[in-house]
C-alpha cells in the first residue's frame, strides 16, 4: 500500500484545502509512476467546502490518499461531495475508488480515454505497476463548460487542451481562482502529448484572457502554494518554456544549453522556482520533441 504519512493538509482559503505529498528529504524515489511521476515532484489534489457541501478535484495517487482526503472533508462538515477530475492520467485518478458512491465529472474526453484504458490500468500494464483496481469511471460528463455550486460558492468546469487534450481546470470567478491541474506546472511543464505543443500554446493564451488572479496548480512548490498560490505569470513562464522547447527541435546548441538558463528569464522575474527534479522532466520533454514527425 502506499505510503500516506507525508500527505499534508494545506488550509488556502476560507473554502478551500490542499492536499500535498511529495518532495520529502530523504524518500527513496521507486521506478514507478507514483514515485517518479508524481511525489518526487510533489502533487496536490484540492477540496472546495462550503456548508455541507464539498467538491474534491482530483483524487490523488493512490486509494489511501484518497481516503485521507475523504475523510477529512467529511470531519470539515461535507455530506454531500462531488469529484471533478482535472484529466485521466493515472496520478489523478489513482483513488477514485475512494469516492465510487459520489458524483464524479469529467469532460467526455476524460471519461472516454479512462473506459479505454481502464483494463489495462485495472491490470498494472499502463505505464507499469501499481494497478488501479477498481478505477471508477466518471458518472457524469460534460463537453466545453459547465456551471456548478457548491454550497454559495459558484464554479465554471473548462474544457482545455493544454498537457493533455482533455483537460479540465476550475475557474471561481467570485474568487478570482484558477485550479489548474496540470495544464500549470512549477518548475515547467511536463509534456506528454508533443504533437499538441502549438495547441497549447493558443489555448494557454485563453486561459491567460479569463478573468482570475491567483493559480494553485496540481504540480508546484508547496510554499508557494501555501502562501497564496502563483500569480499569472505562470501561464507566461510556461508559454516561453513551450516555445523553447519548440526551437529545440532545430537548434542542437540550444538542446545542450541546461535548464536553469532555458528558463533564467522567468525564475529570476520570481514567475517560477527551481526544482532540480525538472531537470528529468526537461530531459524527457526533449525527448519527446526530438521524436515527433510534425515538429521536426
Amino acid at each position: 500500500m502506499t505510503d500516506t504519512s507525508h500527505l499534508r493538509y494545506l488550509r488556502l482559503t476560507d473554502h478551500l484545502v490542499g492536499f500535498y505529498d511529495g518532495r520529502v528529504a530523504g524518500h527513496t524515489i521507486e521506478d514507478n509512476w507514483i514515485d517518479d511521476g508524481a511525489l518526487s515532484l510533489g502533487i496536490c489534489s484540492y477540496a472546495l467546502i462550503d456548508g455541507d457541501e464539498a467538491i474534491v478535484y482530483d483524487t490523488h495517487v493512490s486509494v489511501g490518499h484518497a481516503l485521507k482526503i475523504r475523510r477529512t472533508v467529511e470531519k470539515l462538515g461535507a455530506k454531500k461531495i462531488t469529484v471533478v477530475l482535472s484529466h485521466w492520467h493515472l496520478d489523478h485518478v489513482a483513488g477514485t475508488e475512494a469516492f465510487a458512491d459520489c458524483a464524479i465529472i469529467a469532460n467526455h474526453r476524460t471519461a472516454d480515454l479512462m473506459a479505454q484504458h481502464k483494463p489495462a490500468i485495472e491490470a498494472g500494464t499502463h505505464l507499469g505497476p501499481p494497478a488501479i483496481n477498481p478505477l471508477i469511471l466518471p458518472t457524469q460528463v460534460f463537453d466545453g463548460q459547465i456551471h456548478l455550486h457548491c454550497g454559495g460558492l459558484h464554479l465554471d468546469l473548462i474544457e482545455m487542451n493544454i498537457h493533455s487534450r482533455d483537460a479540465t481546470v476550475i475557474r471561481l470567478p467570485r474568487e478570482g481562482i484558477l485550479l489548474a491541474g496540470d495544464t500549470l506546472e512549477d518548475t515547467i511543464t511536463y509534456v506528454a502529448e508533443p504533437d499538441a505543443l502549438r495547441t497549447h500554446l493558443d489555448e494557454l493564451d485563453r486561459l491567460n484572457a479569463m478573468d482570475f488572479e491567483t493559480i494553485f496548480p496540481n504540480h508546484g512548490d508547496p510554499a508557494i502554494i501555501e502562501n497564496g498560490g502563483y500569480r499569472k505569470t505562470l501561464i507566461r513562464a510556461t508559454q516561453q518554456y513551450v516555445r523553447t522547447l519548440l526551437r529545440c527541435a532545430s537548434d542542437a546548441a540550444l538542446r545542450e544549453k541546461p535548464l536553469a538558463e532555458l528558463i533564467a528569464g522567468p525564475l529570476q522575474a520570481g514567475w517560477i522556482s527551481y526544482f532540480a527534479p525538472y531537470e528529468a522532466v526537461h530531459r524527457s520533454n526533449l525527448a519527446a520533441v526530438l521524436a515527433e514527425p510534425a515538429l521536426q
